[in-house]
């Protein structure tokens, strides 16, 4: 985990651009389309005050556009620049071409096994990260007392 964090960095360092900022280009670039600061911060766990700066350094960069919304112009919808985009992805391909490799001398059971697993993770820490948001109680922990999540045990 932490390796992924350094790498992250790097290439955000790399790109000129903050990681959580980076994380959020890369968040957007899944978005069907162009989305508001407030799905941003949703998207991200930021608060919308936080979200709007990440959308104000990303604009500065030239990385997003902010356009209002032709349905509800109350609305201001925030979508990532094609080539800036593409820039990320060929910076993306150069360091992470030797991903694949990683995985060449798996059969199919070892990496059925490995997706699962993937799966499973990001499944468990989305889950936990909403309940940590919400304050729900966090499960028994070695202590044998049930921790409620933003207070210290």
């Amino acid at each position: 985990m932490a390796s992924y964090a350094l790498l992250n960095q790097a290439l955000a360092d790399r790109l000129g651009l903050h990681p959580t900022d980076l994380q959020c280009l890369n968040l957007l670039t899944l978005e069907p389309g162009p989305v508001t600061t407030g799905r941003i911060a949703e998207l991200t766990g930021l608060t919308t005050g936080s979200a709007t700066r990440l959308v104000d350094r990303l604009e500065r960069a030239g990385y997003v556009v902010r356009a209002r919304d032709a349905g509800d112009r109350r609305l201001v919808l925030v979508a990532p620049v094609p080539e800036r985009v593409a820039e990320v992805a060929r910076v993306w391909e150069r360091v992470g071409s030797g991903w694949f490799a990683l995985f060449d001398d798996l059969d199919d059971r070892e990496l059925a096994l490995f997706v699962e697993h993937m799966r499973r993770t990001t499944e468990y820490g989305a889950e936990q990260a909403a309940r940590l948001r919400a304050g729900e109680p966090m499960p028994v922990g070695a202590g044998g007392r049930e921790a409620v999540a933003g207070q210290a045990e």
